[in-house]
């Protein structure tokens, strides 16, 4: 029963505020029947982690019902994003492999170099030694 408690985690897909927070209740109390109303709820308040935990410790005034606690605990998750799990959304990448290879675009052709004409390097990294600003005088034309 103590294992139950300890392993229980609030989901809001799953169960509604005053479900969990019933259910928590029952099993606290069938393990310790002498601990106070208020003795529980702190226990089931240190259950729910950060934010949540956070936001409802914000809207109660020590000491709190149960009724308070759940009030809060519902009004909180149906405003707020606090306490729901996010979805994965299934990535593009992963439909872009499904494709059949036909239907995909065709590959690149072979890039040359422009500066060498070879097809094992670009001209960013082309290792021959090119000739700058190099003009080629045509004889018997004088520029005047």
């Amino acid at each position: 029963m103590e294992n139950a408690f300890e392993i229980s985690i609030f989901n809001s897909e799953k169960d509604t505020p005053l479900t969990w927070f019933f259910k928590q209740k029952e099993r606290l109390s069938a393990l310790h029947p002498d601990m106070s109303d208020t003795m529980i709820n702190m226990k089931i308040l240190r259950k729910w982690g950060g934010e949540l935990k956070h936001a409802i410790k914000s809207r109660c005034v020590e000491p709190c019902s149960t009724e308070d606690y759940i009030n809060a605990m519902e009004d909180i998750i149906t405003r707020t994003r606090i306490g729901k799990t996010r979805t994965k959304i299934p990535m593009e990448s992963n439909m872009v492999s499904k494709i059949p290879r036909e239907d995909r675009r065709p590959e690149k052709p072979f890039l040359k170099c422009h500066k060498c004409g070879s097809t094992s390097n670009l001209a960013n990294t082309c290792t021959k030694i090119t000739k700058m600003n190099e003009v080629q005088v045509i004889e018997g034309i004088q520029c005047t």
